[in-house]
C-alpha cells in the first residue's frame, strides 16, 4: 500500500468536495481579519489548490461525461461551485488582486442561475441541510459583490449585493421550511449548513453595512438585519453543537467539510459584524469561535487523510 492514494482519489469526488474548498477558504478570510497573515496565506493557497482540482474535475465531467454532469447538477450540493468560487474571490479581493476577484464573480454569476433553476426543480419536502446552499451561493455572491464594491467604489455592485443579500433571505425561508430536523441529531455533516446559511447572510450584512453607498434609515435596517441574522446564526450554532455533544457522530464524511464551513463562516461573520454593527464584543466572540472552526478543520483533514490512505 502506498503512503498516498493515487489520482483516481479526486476523478470520482461528488459536489459536496466543494465544501472543503469554502472551509479553508472561509477560515483563510477569518485568519487574514485576526492579523494571522502566515496562516491565512497558507491557508489560501491550499483552497486555491483544492479549487484548481475541482474545477478540473467539473469541467472534465462538463465536456466528457454529461450524463453525469446533468445528474450531478440537480443536486443541491452542485452550488458548492458557486459559493467556493465567492469565497476565493473575496480572500483575493482581501489580497489585492480585485481583478482575479472580478473574475471569480463573473464565473461565479454565471454558473450560479442554472444551478440554482435546476436544484429547485427538484426540491423535496424532507431535504438535509444542504438544501440551505441555496441560500449560502446566493450569499456568496452577495459577500464577493460588496467587497469588490468597497474595494473600487462600484456603487452598482453594492446595489447588485443588496438584491442578492435580499434574495439570499427569501431563499433561506424556502430551505427551512424542507429541511428535515431530524438531520439535527443524525445528519452526517451537512445539517450545520442551516446555521451557516445564516452566518454568510449576516457576513454580507456587515459588508453592506459597511458601505457608504448606505445611509440613514436604509443604513439602519441593514443594521438591525444583520444583527437579528447573525443572532440566529449563533442561535444554530449552540444547538447543533448542543445535539454534536449529545449524539456524537466520529466517523468520517465528506459531508463534514459542510460541518467545518459554518463553524469558520460564523467566526469571520462575528469578526466582520462587531464594527459596521457597533458591537465590539462580537470581535472577541469570533477570535475563539475562528480557532475553534481551526480545530475542526484540522480534524477533519486527519480524517480524510486517514480514509484515503487507506483506500487500494
Amino acid at each position: 500500500m502506498s503512503p498516498l492514494p493515487d489520482r483516481a482519489w479526486w476523478t470520482g469526488l461528488p459536489p459536496a468536495a466543494g465544501a472543503a474548498v469554502m472551509a479553508v477558504g472561509i477560515l483563510s478570510v477569518g485568519l487574514h481579519l485576526t492579523g494571522h497573515e502566515v496562516l491565512s496565506l497558507a491557508a489560501l493557497a491550499l483552497s486555491g489548490a483544492l479549487w484548481l482540482v475541482l474545477a478540473a474535475d467539473f469541467t472534465a465531467r462538463l465536456l466528457g461525461d454529461r450524463g453525469r454532469f446533468r445528474a450531478e447538477a440537480d443536486t443541491p450540493a452542485a452550488l458548492t461551485a458557486v459559493a467556493a468560487t465567492t469565497v476565493l474571490g473575496t480572500r483575493l479581493s482581501a489580497l489585492g488582486w480585485q481583478s482575479a476577484a472580478t473574475a471569480l464573480l463573473a464565473l461565479a454569476a454565471a454558473l450560479w442561475p442554472g444551478l440554482l433553476l435546476a436544484v429547485v426543480r427538484h426540491w423535496r419536502r424532507r431535504m438535509g441541510g444542504v438544501a440551505f446552499l441555496v441560500c449560502v451561493a446566493t450569499q456568496g455572491l452577495a459577500v464577493l459583490a460588496a467587497t469588490l464594491s468597497a474595494a473600487g467604489h462600484h456603487d452598482w455592485l453594492a446595489r447588485a449585493a443588496l438584491a442578492a443579500f435580499c434574495l439570499g433571505l427569501l431563499l433561506y425561508g424556502a430551505a427551512l421550511v424542507r429541511f428535515d430536523l431530524h438531520e439535527v441529531i443524525g445528519g452526517a455533516g451537512d445539517h450545520w449548513v442551516a446555521g451557516g446559511a445564516l452566518s454568510i447572510s449576516a457576513l454580507a450584512g456587515a459588508k453592506l453595512t459597511a458601505s457608504p453607498v448606505w445611509t440613514g434609515t436604509a443604513h439602519t435596517a441593514l443594521q438591525v438585519t444583520t444583527l437579528v441574522v447573525l443572532a440566529l446564526s449563533l442561535a444554530w450554532y449552540a444547538v447543533l453543537l448542543g445535539a454534536e455533544l449529545r449524539h456524537p457522530r466520529p466517523h468520517y464524511d465528506i459531508r463534514r467539510w459542510a460541518t467545518v464551513f459554518p463553524l469558520g463562516m460564523t467566526a469571520t461573520a462575528c469578526l466582520s459584524a462587531a464594527d459596521p454593527a457597533g458591537v465590539p464584543w462580537l470581535r472577541p466572540l469570533g477570535e475563539v469561535l475562528l480557532w475553534i472552526a481551526m480545530g475542526a478543520c484540522l480534524l477533519t483533514f486527519a480524517a480524510a487523510f486517514l480514509v484515503l490512505r487507506r483506500r487500494p
